[in-house]
């Protein structure tokens, strides 16, 4: 098992490596762009720094020769080119594999080197000739610009423990002393006698005085793998400018004491007290008959105004600049909690059942106060888990640019709502079905550049992914400004391949539908990429297992779109509680429009058809006390509940609804997983089972059983 600092050095450098991928994509496209190209160099710098602090030699060595054609281009020696993007996510795939400690020649890492070596000497910048007196001009065009040096005052308090890590400190302290003109003073006071001394632990904590043109962002990157693991200060104390103030005001230098406080290692009362033993200098004026007492005491009252109203000013910016506090938690644990909180909430189900049918008072505002907690807690025990869907696609920026080059197809990604939040394992199990679509968007659906033309298309083509909230649901569009569907072509496919007749008549939009048939495929021939007829069947599976929707829509030489609706969460969801027989089933909230009745005399006008008028619509409903052959009497009144299945209204016929319901999710088995109507479970107040209908596959079984 791997040390605990070496597993948190690698979350961090798995983090790094992706913001670097995304960072070098950027780059691509904005190649003038020094704040990218800058970091990119402080990515390649922290990974190697802390690679050698934690023992991955090899990552460090490697990154080191990286690192040095960046700092290349970010001096203006080198410019930003393709090859040079292509080499360097090739170097970020191989410090990638370098990390998982997979078996990988040493020498696709030599050639590596050799190829950034021979494009730093192709792509250097020619020398300035040197300049002759005639040539010489004070034109402000070719005057350099000058970096701003500001001086930092960073504290560094490491935890006694940190030592037991194996973090070696004075790595970290040489790489500070790197980034520019730095004065480090250690703190020695809490070293105990010799006699009291663990060699093991650290007691000494450091300041540094730091001048540099880095920004606060490189400071903190040489320590961003112990920042769990000590205090870290870092406060501008001079910006570099000739004016702290407003222009003109000579920037004044803080006395001895103002530094002390503002460090926080001693309070103005303290300092009062020491200059309280000795005269002020207003008591010395007063004696000299130079001043009264009253003028004293009027410059005295404006000094604490003054301070005063600075104090506030300063807090209030401090206050508006103070950095958020994280905390890095395992998944496992998580998970741990959200199943705690899912047992929790069905025991306070119990407890308000119970209280209600007691009828005792105070035990009904005991259950009503436990309830009104354990949704708090539900909602905020979720919404930790809800992470931006951005992570996911960030990914498909490099999937998109490698397709694109394999394909020798012009795409532009763009992508709109990466902040939109899902539950972390919704955004797991979505990687899949993603890439699935947006590989077909990229093969089938863009057409190479000159047939774009050729048909009044911009050269490039546009691969357009989006997702946003609705309701409990998010909706994730991936969108192609392709060539289109077929209807023809995908209907002659299908009946070749036994999929339907030839007598079958499907309106063009049941024919895009065939595409998400087992084994159906539209590709000519099999590449890479598609062709043997795997792939949206297994996506349309998956979203279906998320409890998802999927649609789709196309236009002949238009384009392609297809839309996922997502729920947000797969834990706990609001539900729908109905009854058949003694059975108790639940059906999402989120597809519910509204319950109608169904009389007797209902049944009977339909002259046996599954049809129900509601205010002068035909609305199909599926009776589920037939379809689940539940014995017993059928009641004079039933209730049909109203859906929307992808985009369809559809009713389902149950004896009774109950109302809304807290639905925390549970397995049926192994056992059960072929019983594709039925996707879950949930236990109720009073101990009893009730299973959650699918309503798609219910849908789907209908429709078969009709045709």
């Amino acid at each position: 098992m791997q040390d605990l600092p070496q597993q948190a050095f690698k979350e961090e450098a798995y983090e790094l490596l992706s913001e670097l991928e995304d960072s070098l994509l950027e780059m691509e496209d904005n190649p003038d762009d020094m704040d990218v190209v800058g970091k990119v160099f402080r990515a390649m710098h922290t990974i190697k720094g802390s690679g050698a602090m934690f023992g991955f030699t090899a990552i460090a060595e490697f990154t080191h020769e990286v690192e040095t054609v960046f700092d290349l281009v970010r001096n203006g020696e080198i410019s930003v080119t393709k090859q040079l993007v292509d080499l360097s996510l090739q170097a970020r795939d191989h410090i990638l594999s370098l990390l998982n400690e997979e078996e990988i020649s040493t020498d696709s890492g030599q050639t590596l080197m050799a190829q950034f070596k021979a494009l730093a000497e192709a792509n250097s910048t020619p020398a300035i000739p040197d300049a002759t007196p005639d040539s010489l001009t004070t034109s402000e065009e070719n005057i350099p610009p000058v970096s701003i040096q500001k001086t930092y005052r960073i504290t560094f308090r490491p935890n006694s423990d940190i030592l037991h890590n194996g973090t070696l400190v004075t790595n970290l302290l040489e790489e500070l002393l790197q980034l520019g003109t730095c004065r480090l003073v250690a703190h020695k006071a809490q070293i105990p006698p010799l006699d009291q001394l663990d060699p093991e632990n650290c007691y000494v904590s450091w300041d540094a005085i730091l001048t540099s043109d880095c920004g606060e962002d490189a400071i903190r990157d040489v320590f961003i793998f112990v920042e769990d693991e000590c205090e870290l200060k870092i406060a501008v104390v001079d910006t570099g400018s000739d004016n702290d103030g407003d222009a003109g005001e000579d920037q004044t230098i803080k006395r001895l004491g103002d530094i002390l406080i503002e460090r926080g290692e001693i309070s103005q009362a303290e300092i009062d007290a020491v200059l309280a033993k000795s005269k002020r200098i207003g008591e010395m004026l007063v004696d000299a008959n130079l001043i009264s007492q009253d003028q004293i005491e009027s410059a005295l009252v404006e000094q604490q105004e003054v301070r005063k109203v600075q104090e506030n000013r300063q807090r209030s910016r401090q206050a508006k600049a103070a950095p958020a506090s994280s905390l890095r938690v395992p998944a496992e644990r998580l998970d741990d909690l959200v199943n705690l909180v899912g047992e929790m909430v069905t025991v306070q189900s119990r407890l308000s059942q119970t209280a209600a049918l007691s009828g005792d008072a105070e035990l009904q505002s005991i259950a009503e106060e436990v309830e009104r907690l354990t949704e708090e807690l539900r909602d905020n025990t979720l919404n930790i888990r809800m992470l931006p869907i951005g992570s996911t696609f960030s990914k498909f920026k490099r999937l998109v640019r490698d397709i694109a080059s394999d394909l020798k197809k012009e795409v532009d990604f763009q992508t709109v709502g990466a902040e939109t939040e899902l539950d972390k394992t919704v955004i797991e199990q979505l990687n899949d079905p993603l890439v699935h679509i947006i590989r077909n968007s990229m093969d089938h659906g863009i057409e190479l550049p000159d047939d774009r033309v050729a048909v009044g298309k911009p050269r490039q083509g546009t691969v357009y992914l989006s997702a946003e909230h609705s309701g409990d649901s998010v909706i994730i569009e991936i969108r192609d400004d392709g060539k289109g569907l077929n209807a023809e072509v995908l209907r002659e496919k299908a009946i070749s391949k036994g999929v339907i007749s030839a007598e079958d008549t499907l309106s063009d939009n049941e024919i895009y539908q065939l595409i998400f048939a087992a084994g159906f495929s539209t590709a000519e021939k099999v590449s890479g990429l598609s062709g043997r007829g795997v792939g949206m069947d297994v996506v349309k599976r998956a979203i279906e297992g998320l409890r998802g929707t999927i649609e789709l829509e196309s236009n002949l030489g238009v384009g392609t779109s297809v839309r996922l609706r997502i729920p947000l969460t797969l834990a706990i969801i609001e539900s729908l509680l109905v009854n058949i027989g003694n059975n108790s089933y639940v059906l999402p909230l989120s597809a519910v429009e509204e319950c109608v009745e169904l009389t007797t005399d209902d049944i009977e006008e339909a002259h046996g058809r599954c049809l129900a008028n509601v205010r002068g619509h035909l609305i199909p409903y599926i009776p589920l006390r037939q379809t689940f052959a539940i014995p017993g009497d059928i009641p004079a009144i039933q209730q049909i509940v109203i859906t929307q299945v992808n985009g369809h209204q559809l009713g389902f016929v149950v004896d009774n609804v109950i109302g809304e319901h807290q639905t925390v999710i549970k397995s049926l088995g192994p056992l059960y997983r072929d019983v594709s109507t039925i996707s879950g479970g949930t236990i109720l107040g009073d101990g009893s089972i009730a299973l959650i209908i699918n309503l798609m596959q219910l849908m789907q079984q209908a429709t078969l059983e009709d045709s």
